[in-house]
């Protein structure tokens, strides 16, 4: 059985276990490192005494295997034998100089002039070179340019200090125009930092003084992304970041919602530095070497040029290293012999990149990435051979090299995602044909543009085409009924899971070397993945209303009959409001109304949208945040569906729902100032009303909004009460009272920390006899009526 399970062959009759000891090599370093990075500072006759007992451990491993090994040999004993004390020696050596590199970059980050200065909050004078390039994060009041940079020298008013400690610099928007490689000075506001590998955040307080350009090299490779950039200009918007990113890594501007569906159908990785990137451009630099009639030495050189490039126009940054590395080893894993010499390439590398940085241990983007590398060496080829018994070799590797790199990350995909991921392999294998056009023309736009930008530019218009097919793979695959299936995080779950993924790698060769077995396989997981599974019971019979659980966000829907539903709101997260679509099995969504453009509010809407048909969308007349009114509008356009301001007071039917907009009245301002009250107060509010119980959504209504409310409509009554803002205690309490619902529905999300909803809220809701419910607590809840009755169930 063994033979033809795990890539082990037979010799003259006799098992022959894969050379495991480089691989075990490896991880020993990663094991002691992620041990250097978590040892206190201590005593320093501790840490060597904690590695000796690792690398012991370790060592007493590779004795073992190499004995066990050795009996399969045709060498006997003989073999087993050989060099155990000298590989024992270096697993001690290497875990030795792993764990202490990890231990004093701990040690001399933590412990430094610019901590103990960040340590006090002092306001210091620094010169800083630039190590990544600048980038935009958006914050609750304002957005900030976070840029990662080198401490060279630091001043305060008692000394100065010549350093060269990793910081964080988060400027305001000027500091957007920074490039890598420059050495700028300037005065700021030191701050400790949560990272352990950054020994202080930084906060300018002025401008910053411009002391040295980056290298040449840093500005050709500057050049070359901005090109890349240019050339894409006339791409349709949905794509246009999706060429940088493939060639670079550079996702500036991608629509989340896209990103959503990458991760849903498993493309994540092309939307991020990875090998991928590095095999697709040195796999063609290659090619055109061998053409152009270089051969031997020349084609290393040419391989090495390919990698430099390669890290100089991604960044030198821990990822791309890690990726360029990794790719290196998954092209070598692929050759000839490839699971003997990948085997041990990937040991080394794994050696290499830790001692080189030790912070990548603890990192899912290493774990990712080794165990990646790993399915594709050792088990791919296995996978590829069986498959080869009765399919084309080129059409069983397409097969076998995605589902092995899948399955290897699949425990530790679930552990970050909180999901599996059942058309990773069909959709990798569907987008494959267009990576690798769209990889390399993307980067010949982006060189061709720095001589002809007419060229470029009609050469990333090609690139924009391939990449519109991934586009639609992934949102094709995003939007079928089961794509991936919700796994828990926790320590049993995956332990379960990542058992049964061993299991699948004992056992799948068996399987793909039988046709029968291998397309009823296939088979039955195209079936799992088009047909809905039931949920018994869900939705109850009569139900009129839900909210949906999508975290610190609003997403109701109202029925209007069998499969369709009124949408009000769409939640921050794409996959939750889908998913309770798809629970309630909403097929037809005759509108949507966003009450207001905040993300909690607004960002899932390509979940809501994501294979159904949509009759149009309606939002308030408020335009702001403006980035999110884009993103709404962009929504609209791809649908080819309506956006409209909702009309006040007008009184619509759409099928069994009525609905009328009470708030805001026409004279509300369309441009606000641009903070959160604003906006909340502009809420789009309804009351609709769906086999008789009336119901009021309310969205993010503030007290002066809902005090002008309860003026422009006296007298209201209504059975259900969506409960303004998250329940928040900003409320008009008699107001709410007033009402007299007998249902009040708190949107919020669990330990969110606005302190929704507010003990005075929830205790005068109570009061007002109103049986409170909220989706923290009680996850998605359904509002039905039954003989007259209302009747709440809930599935939390």
């Amino acid at each position: 059985m063994l033979s033809w399970t795990v890539g082990w062959v037979r010799r003259a009759g006799v098992v022959v276990v894969p050379d495991l000891r480089m691989p075990l090599l490896g991880a020993a370093a990663w094991g002691a490192a992620l041990a250097g990075l978590r040892v206190p500072a201590v005593w320093p006759a501790v840490w060597p005494v904690a590695w000796l007992g690792v690398a012991a451990l370790a060592g007493a491993g590779v004795v073992g295997l190499a004995r066990w090994w050795g009996r399969g040999d045709a060498g006997g004993e003989r073999a087993g034998w050989r060099g155990v004390g000298w590989w024992c020696a270096a697993v001690v050596l290497v875990a030795l100089a792993v764990g202490f590199g990890a231990h004093v970059r701990v040690q001399r980050v933590a412990h430094n002039p610019v901590a103990s200065l960040a340590a006090q909050r002092s306001a210091v004078s620094v010169e800083v070179v630039l190590t990544g390039d600048p980038r935009l994060v958006e914050g609750r009041f304002a957005d900030q340019i976070m840029v990662r940079g080198r401490v060279e020298r630091v001043s305060s008013r008692a000394s100065s200090y010549d350093v060269g400690v990793p910081v964080l610099v988060l400027g305001p928007a000027e500091w957007s125009t920074v490039a890598l490689g420059e050495r700028v000075a300037f005065e700021a506001r030191l701050a400790p930092s949560a990272d352990r590998d950054l020994a202080a955040v930084l906060r300018p307080l002025g401008p910053a003084e411009r002391l040295a350009r980056p290298a040449w090299w840093w500005r050709g490779a500057g050049d070359v992304r901005a090109s890349l950039r240019a050339a894409v200009v006339d791409v349709p918007p949905d794509r246009r970041p999706l060429v940088p990113a493939l060639v670079v890594g550079d996702d500036r501007g991608l629509d989340q919602a896209l990103a959503d569906d990458f991760r849903t159908t498993g493309l994540t990785h092309l939307l991020a530095v990875s090998g991928t990137n590095l095999t697709l451009l040195l796999g063609f630099a290659l090619v055109v070497a061998r053409g152009v009639g270089v051969r031997g030495r020349g084609l290393y050189a040419v391989g090495v040029v390919g990698v430099v490039g390669f890290v100089l126009l991604a960044r030198p940054e821990p990822s791309v290293l890690r990726a360029a590395v990794m790719g290196s080893v998954a092209l070598v894993g692929l050759g000839a012999g490839g699971t003997r010499r990948g085997g041990r390439s990937l040991g080394v590398a794994v050696v290499a990149l830790l001692l080189v940085d030790p912070w990548l241990a603890p990192t899912p983007g290493f774990a990712l990435s080794v165990l990646a590398t790993a399915g594709i060496v050792f088990v791919a080829p296995v996978w590829r051979d069986a498959l080869a018994c009765w399919l084309p070799r080129w059409l069983a590797e397409a097969l076998a090299v995605p589902a092995a790199a899948q399955l290897a990350c699949t425990p530790v995909v679930a552990a970050l995602a909180g999901q599996v991921s059942l058309v990773a392999v069909a959709a990798n294998l569907l987008a494959a044909p267009a990576v690798g056009p769209a990889t390399v023309l993307g980067l010949g736009a982006g060189l061709s543009g720095l001589l002809w930008p007419w060229l470029g530019r009609l050469v990333g218009r090609l690139a924009g085409w391939c990449v519109g097919w991934i586009v639609a793979v992934a949102r094709h695959g995003a939007a079928l009924p089961v794509p991936a299936v919700e796994w828990g995080s926790g320590t049993g779950a995956l332990m379960l899971l990542t058992g049964g993924c061993l299991l699948v790698v004992l056992l799948a060769p068996g399987w793909l070397r039988r046709p029968w077995l291998a397309v009823a396989s296939g088979v039955l997981l195209a079936a799992v993945t088009v047909v809905r599974p039931p949920t018994p019971g869900w939705p109850p019979p009569g139900w009129v209303l839900a909210m949906c659980d999508v975290g610190q966000g609003d997403a109701l829907v109202l029925r209007a009959g069998p499969g369709s539903g009124v949408v009000v709101d769409a939640g921050p997260d794409p996959a939750l409001v889908d998913g309770c679509l798809r629970r309630l099995d909403i097929e037809r969504v005759p509108l949507v109304v966003l009450t207001h453009f905040h993300a909690d509010h607004v960002d899932g809407l390509a979940g809501v949208v994501r294979g159904r048909s949509v009759g149009g969308i309606e939002v308030t007349r408020l335009a702001d945040p403006p980035d999110a009114v884009l993103a709404v509008a962009g929504v609209a356009r791809r649908l080819g569906v309506p956006e409209t301001v909702a009309p006040f007071a007008r009184t619509r039917r759409l099928g069994d729902v009525t609905i009328e907009v009470l708030w805001p009245r026409p004279e509300h301002a369309e441009v606000g100032p641009g903070d959160g009250s604003t906006a909340n107060n502009a809420s789009v509010v309804l009351v609709a009303e769906v086999r008789g119980v009336r119901i009021l959504l309310t969205g993010d209504l503030e007290p002066p909004g809902q005090e002008a409310l309860a003026r422009s409509v006296p007298g209201l009554v209504v059975d259900v009460l969506k409960v303004p803002h998250h329940g928040s205690r900003f409320q008009d309490l008699p107001w709410l009272a007033s009402l007299g619902a007998r249902v009040a529905l708190v949107s919020v999300g669990a330990d969110n920390d606005y302190g929704h909803p507010a003990g005075e809220t929830l205790e005068a809701l109570d009061v007002a006899g109103a049986q409170v419910l909220r989706t923290d607590l009680d996850g998605d809840v359904v509002v039905s009526e039954r003989d007259g009755e209302l009747v709440v169930d809930h599935r939390g």
